[in-house]
């Protein structure tokens, strides 16, 4: 399974989300939070870890009990209202290489006790293809 997706916008605008991470798992250990709190992800989330996510490389920090997936989102014009999830990184290459703009979204999730967290988003697409030049012949 391959490991996390790194972005290939050109634009390299990619918001990192680890300082809300590392703060609400500081939150949940000093007791200011309950698990079910963080634990609770949608069951399409789950779903998409399950079937579509690729593992992150790291133990769940909530439960230490499962590894944690992966799931990358896409969403834009002419995608799916719920968006996409590209499984490949030649596939989400693809998205971000559109004409329309897009906005990318990964989430960390557990699905052993279902903490769920936005790891970074990003945005890409958005850029106009040149026209083709031809040449034409000149007439006399």
């Amino acid at each position: 399974m391959e490991r996390r997706f790194a972005s290939s916008s050109a634009d390299g605008a990619v918001v990192e989300f680890g300082l809300v991470r590392r703060t609400l798992l500081a939150k949940l250990a000093a007791g200011e939070i309950r698990r079910e709190e963080i634990c609770d992800a949608h069951p399409e989330l789950l779903r998409a870890a399950k079937n579509l996510g690729r593992g992150a490389g790291e133990r769940c920090p909530v439960c230490d009990g499962a590894e944690l997936v992966e799931v990358t989102y896409v969403f834009g014009a002419r995608l799916p209202a719920g968006g996409t999830c590209p499984t490949t990184r030649a596939e989400l290459a693809k998205l971000e290489r559109r004409e329309d703009p897009v906005q990318c979204y990964a989430v960390e999730v557990c699905t052993g006790c279902n903490f769920h967290h936005l790891a970074r988003k990003w945005s890409a697409g958005g850029r106009r293809r040149r026209p083709s030049v031809s040449v034409k012949k000149a007439t006399r």
